[in-house]
């Protein structure tokens, strides 16, 4: 994919243009760059983001759901298999969303179409520029968990209001909490063959063992302490229960602080490893 030419010419010349006065002013300048990337992609995304998705759930919440016995007391609440698989594909999307976007888009824009260069040659920096990709990011979980929450709501799944807007900015979140630490492991890396253990070791396994399909209390006992150290299971428990209507407000804040915590962690690897890629 060829970068879209700035539309700022100043942003191009920094003999013409000033240096932000802050990292969100310095990012808020390349909206204009992002904007027009996800223009010219956004057809893309539909199969990845929507239809796939959603074939998951008829496949699993209603065809296969409809030969699993429901009881609330072993769907974590859920009165329907449909329900109880819901939540977890709209987290579990989140998730595989971010991954296909901070793994090889973040290595071309370093290494193959080298862009990453062209914008530290304004006056922007490695801040501006990793704060400014994952805004983009954030804004493509944004986009993909409303419509999914949209597209799933008629199959009367969803017990509160409330909690599906909160379910919305926890997709965020869950994406983020994601998206930061991959994107600075994908920022210092020469090539792009451990992105297949991202893939096989990490997002797969964490699909289909984090309690999006069946509660991890259905694991082993080691099994299961590993995936509730995972933040898709956490993502896909906050996401449960709010949407459910059966908060345990403990946990909630548990998880969001675990998932805030993998974002801070993240952006401090994530300017100190890009910094340190660009200068090699």
């Amino acid at each position: 994919m060829s970068s879209p030419a700035p539309s700022n010419p100043s942003a191009s010349n920094p003999s013409t243009a000033s240096a932000p006065t802050s990292t969100l002013r310095g990012a808020l300048r390349l909206v204009d760059y992002w904007a027009t990337v996800y223009r010219r992609t956004w057809r893309g995304s539909i199969v990845s983001s929507f239809i796939t998705p959603l074939l998951y759930v008829l496949a699993m919440g209603v065809l296969l759901g409809g030969f699993v016995e429901a009881d609330p007391a072993t769907l974590e609440g859920a009165t329907s298999y449909l329900a109880f698989v819901v939540p977890g594909l709209v987290a579990a999307t989140s998730m595989t969303t971010v991954v296909g976007e901070v793994t090889y888009p973040v290595m071309a824009m370093v290494k193959w179409n080298k862009t990453y260069f062209s914008m530290t040659a304004t006056p922007l920096g490695v801040r501006e520029i990793a704060l400014a990709h994952l805004g983009f990011v954030a804004f493509r979980v944004a986009v993909t968990a409303a419509v999914f929450l949209a597209v799933t709501a008629p199959f009367g799944v969803y017990e509160s209001a409330p909690g599906v807007l909160g379910a919305f900015v926890v997709q965020v979140l869950l994406g983020m909490a994601f998206a930061v630490p991959l994107y600075a492991f994908a920022a210092g890396l020469r090539d792009e063959t451990a992105f297949s253990l991202v893939f096989r070791l990490g997002m797969i396994p964490m699909f289909l063992f984090s309690g999006a399909f069946f509660p991890v209390a259905n694991l082993d006992a080691p099994l299961e302490a590993l995936a509730r150290v995972t933040p898709l299971w956490h993502g896909v428990d906050l996401t449960r229960m709010l949407v459910l209507g059966v908060p345990d407000w403990s946990m909630v804040a548990v998880h969001v602080a675990y998932l805030l915590a993998l974002v801070v962690l993240g952006w401090w690897w994530a300017v100190r490893r890009l910094a340190r890629r660009m200068q090699q």
